[in-house]
């Protein structure tokens, strides 16, 4: 086995272990949407699109003190 012939294979398992991390990282990323605390981030994806005046928060503001 020469460099060149090594080399493909290297090229070829290091692309497939990549395409296989990304993968995992997007499983890992749609089914696990809270973190620690328990808190859904996902609702806060649309911030900077509705980001009018005239729109909706992203999440309401609740006017009672917190104890």
């Amino acid at each position: 086995m020469d460099f060149n012939e090594f080399a493909a294979y290297a090229y070829f398992f290091l692309v497939v272990f990549l395409v296989v991390v990304t993968y995992a990282y997007v499983y890992h990323l749609y089914t696990k949407k809270k973190d620690a605390t328990g808190v859904d981030y996902e609702h806060y994806s649309n911030m900077a699109l509705k980001d009018d005046i005239g729109d909706a928060p992203v999440k309401p503001v609740s006017r009672d003190k917190e104890k």
